[in-house]
């Protein structure tokens, strides 16, 4: 699967996602976007919260004609008809279609299968020997194999997806007329998906999804076309991304509880999610966090926010909040508080149960493997995939 660029000679190096510093919350306080425009940034947990479930602060109103610019090239996540960029009534009718697929329960009847992928991959791991690439043979498969499982998309051009996933996801790393070209062909790929499930129905996803919609007053054929382009992305992107920063902890400052994630289960899913909510997804170099718009004044933090103002939610700083965690990642503490990572409120993340999942027996079956498993470079070697809203290992050479 292609990627995006790694770093040109002249750009700086970057640490590990680990070991960004991260601000420390406090009051809502005024910042500016990268395209000027003013932006409330909201950093304690419970403020984040709250302002991640209050329906005065929304989404599609940032898409409305007097909203002021958020972005300086658009992608996949300013689809205006995107699951997330719908709020209300609109965003429950849409969800409904695809979250019983979704619950933890319909998650763990896909476990074993799972369980078996991450076998099967371990397997080409080990025939190909030491040393080897983590993420091209199994942090970027796995995912990938998933989710094309679940959406029935076997034989699928996977270096399409990834052109399709770095576009869609673009910060920097494209040209707007690049990302244009690239998301109408993605549309029209989702479109004639949708064309083929509702013509020939079979038991995946997409075509749950179509039914569903189609039975469903209210949902548009655009929405649902965003929606099974959406799912594509998401399905792979963040699960591979975690994995491969979760690894790079791992092996290098978290080294000492790699054999306890191989032994134990149980251990690997507590390690999971401290990685979760301790490691984030990019640099957020775009945006303090995911925004918002007020559509009404609004107070957050003992801070009144205008009405029309833009805000951000930023779940980094509030995942580090020393009045909710402490200090550190311990890493086989139970969390007393759910991390934002995932979100919360009604945009709580659909696919959150998945890529828990997936996370949990990927580190424990390649620490049961590979109880040995080490960096062949330091970390400060790393080549990172770059001018994305996220940022992981393009590559990851390790050795047993």
């Amino acid at each position: 699967m292609t990627t995006a660029n790694a770093a040109a000679p002249d750009m700086p190096a970057l640490v590990p996602l680990h070991c960004l510093r991260h601000a420390e919350p406090g009051p809502p306080r005024l910042a500016a976007l990268p395209t000027g425009t003013p932006v409330w940034v909201v950093t304690r947990h419970a403020d984040v919260r709250k302002l991640l479930a209050d329906p005065r602060l929304d989404r599609a109103s940032l898409f409305a004609p007097d909203a002021p610019a958020t972005t300086l090239v658009p992608n996949l996540l300013d689809d205006p008809q995107a699951i997330l960029n719908l709020d209300g009534e609109a965003h429950q009718r849409l969800r409904r279609t695809v979250q019983r697929a979704f619950t933890p329960r319909s998650i763990a009847r896909w476990r074993p299968w799972v369980g078996s992928v991450v076998e099967d991959l371990l397997d080409g791991l080990e025939a190909a020997g030491s040393p080897a690439d983590v993420v091209g043979a199994f942090s970027r498969p796995l995912p990938v194999a998933v989710i094309s499982r679940l959406m029935g998309l076997d034989g699928l051009d996977y270096e399409r997806l990834g052109r399709w996933s770095d576009h869609a996801l673009s910060a920097t790393a494209y040209t707007a007329e690049e990302i244009r070209q690239a998301m109408q062909e993605f549309g029209r790929f989702g479109q004639q998906l949708v064309d083929e499930r509702r013509k020939d129905p079979g038991e995946d996803l997409v075509s749950s999804l179509v039914e569903a919609a189609d039975r469903t007053e209210g949902v548009t054929e655009a929405q649902l076309v965003s929606l099974v382009c959406g799912l594509v992305v998401a399905g792979h992107e963040t699960t591979m991304t975690s994995l491969g920063n979760a690894l790079v902890y791992l092996l290098s400052d978290g080294a000492d509880g790699w054999a306890r994630i191989g032994a134990s289960e149980a251990d690997a899913t507590a390690a999971a999610e401290q990685l979760l909510r301790a490691v984030p997804l990019g640099d957020q170099e775009t945006a303090p966090g995911l925004l918002r718009r007020a559509v009404e004044d609004v107070e957050i933090g003992g801070v009144l926010i205008p009405a029309g103002s833009v805000v951000a939610a930023d779940a980094r700083t509030a995942n580090h909040d020393p009045a909710v965690y402490p200090d550190g990642i311990p890493l086989f503490d139970a969390l007393d508080t759910p991390s934002l990572t995932f979100g919360a409120g009604p945009h709580h993340c659909l696919g959150a149960w998945l890529a828990r999942m997936e996370l949990e027996l990927a580190l424990h079956g390649l620490a049961r493997r590979f109880p040995q498993l080490r960096l062949v470079d330091a970390p400060d070697a790393i080549e990172w995939r770059r001018g994305l809203l996220t940022r992981s290992p393009q590559r990851l050479a390790v050795a047993w």
